[in-house]
């Protein structure tokens, strides 16, 4: 009875002992998890943030058990952002055993590969681009992929600084987004492209009307090198920007100039702007102001207002034109947008582009108007399509949301991101450490540009802004490809239909 009383006590301490280092452990990962820097949901979420690499990990191994597979989630696939998050971490971007990707699909891209693709001797140096020839200040950059708008408000004091700092050690430029130029935007030391919103926020009158006195203080900023005019947004043509009451904390109220707490909902258009000659007017007087280049930001639905704007130019002289433009895709993203308008209104970047660009060609414009293409251009093939189509720059806002760790929660419209990148509570925010955040930022630039440049050497180019349509070819309904020369030849303007 001794033996067996003395076995029972023995087993009672074994399973004290294992709850003991049970919890333990359990208090070390909580712990290790809460001061680590480099995970933003195992920071937030300690021990049970974990959880999250074990089932991507098994979803590997037993994928015909889960309904999203590699290319079937929307709006971003599994694969596209595993492309992004290795990218941006420095890891291995190659791939094993063959594509996952179905190369049948209609609108898929196949790349064009010479015989004799260029050998690293042969590549030459990234060109240096000039915007704005007639502006006191133009801006020059040699990096041809850069960070799209973002405003302070829709995405998080760490966010900013983090893809700030980013900007700089990869050297590209970062947009404000229409929410005004905040301290963090600067702090990094990046080139900043200051987009002026319908709203006006951060140069606003009380009454909404532009100030030109506090553009003129920006523009004195040396960070700040060109001026946006936002027409329209991917997500929501025709519609101003949204950012609920809940993330309009006093910091974003004072930057923005309105009451805090408030929804902030900027008017549908600029009220000063409403044909071909108001809006060169607009550019013209922002340009004067500022003394940097100045271009707009629109979605394409029609054509014909286009025709009206260069008619416009070149009765005027070409230096009225705009500096750039940016040609935001109807399926681009957004922090808030109506239903109706995200799913529905505004061309695809993958049609609009090359029309634009050959309408500025029809029009004699295209060495003038610089074009800088955005909307769901997050990985190599997406934007070295649209340099095949035209672009001379790509920008991208979602593809550096998830260098920062954005796991396409869906959350961005409710102030609960469980990263910390669109969220102002403190706590969340926490999970987002800006130094960490920062280095991913421009490995994420850097391994795309270089990626891009493997593409084209590929394909024969020594660089990717060589890379022409004839590189680029579309799969079409009947399963073969077609040439991008062949689908989208040059335009005369007159002669296009709405």
């Amino acid at each position: 009875m001794d033996f067996v009383s003395r076995v029972f006590e023995l087993l009672a301490l074994c399973f004290v002992v294992a709850i003991g280092c049970l919890f333990l452990s359990i208090i070390i990962m909580y712990m290790r998890d809460r001061l680590q820097t480099k995970h933003a949901i195992r920071r937030n979420f300690p021990v049970v943030g974990r959880f999250r690499y074990t089932f991507e990990h098994l979803g590997e191994f037993f994928r015909q058990y889960f309904f999203a597979f590699d290319r079937e989630e929307m709006p971003f696939n599994r694969a596209e952002r595993s492309w992004v998050y290795r990218a941006a971490k420095g890891a291995d971007t190659t791939v094993a055993f063959g594509s996952t990707r179905d190369l049948r699909r209609v609108g898929t891209v196949i790349f064009a590969n010479t015989a004799y693709p260029t050998l690293a001797e042969e590549s030459v140096a990234p060109m240096t681009v000039k915007i704005g020839p007639y502006c006191q200040t133009p801006y020059e950059t040699n990096r041809f992929f850069h960070i799209s708008g973002m405003s302070f408000g829709a995405i998080s004091k760490p966010a900013i600084l983090a893809l700030s700092h980013g900007a700089k050690k990869a050297g590209c430029w970062m947009n404000t987004g229409e929410g005004g130029l905040s301290p963090y935007h600067l702090e990094g030391g990046a080139d900043i492209v200051f987009q002026l919103g319908t709203a006006k926020y951060g140069v606003r009158n009380a009454d909404g009307s532009l100030n030109d006195e506090r553009l003129a203080e920006l523009a004195a900023i040396e960070q700040v090198r060109m001026f946006e005019l936002k027409l329209s947004q991917g997500a929501k043509p025709g519609k101003g920007g949204m950012l609920p009451g809940i993330k309009v904390t006093e910091e974003i109220a004072r930057i923005r100039g309105i009451p805090k707490g408030y929804d902030s909902i900027s008017p549908n258009r600029h009220p000063e702007i409403s044909d071909a000659a108001s809006l060169l007017d607009m550019i013209a007087h922002v340009r004067e102001v500022t003394g940097k280049p100045v271009g707009f930001k629109a979605v394409m639905g029609g054509f014909s207002w286009l025709q009206d704007l260069f008619r416009e130019i070149n009765r005027r002289g070409i230096e009225s034109a705009p500096d750039f433009i940016t040609i935001d895709s109807g399926d681009g993203g957004t922090g808030a947008a109506p239903q109706p308008l995200i799913d529905n209104v505004g061309l695809p970047i993958r049609e609009s582009l090359p029309r634009v660009v050959d309408a500025l060609l029809a029009a004699g414009l295209r060495e003038r108007v610089k074009i800088i293409a955005s909307g769901k251009l997050i990985d190599p093939e997406y934007v070295a399509a649209a340099l095949c189509a035209g672009a001379d720059f790509v920008v991208s806002a979602r593809g550096f949301m998830f260098a920062l760790g954005c796991i396409q929660a869906m959350q961005c419209n409710r102030n609960t991101c469980p990263t910390g990148i669109t969220t102002h509570d403190k706590k969340l925010q926490r999970g987002l450490v800006p130094s960490d955040k920062a280095e991913r930022v421009a490995r994420y630039q850097r391994t795309m540009e270089h990626e891009v440049c493997v593409i084209a050497h590929s394909c024969g180019a020594k660089r990717p802004r060589e890379l022409k349509r004839h590189h680029c070819r579309i799969v079409q309904a009947n399963g073969l490809s077609v040439s991008m020369d062949e689908l989208y030849p040059e335009l005369d303007l007159g002669a296009v239909n709405d």
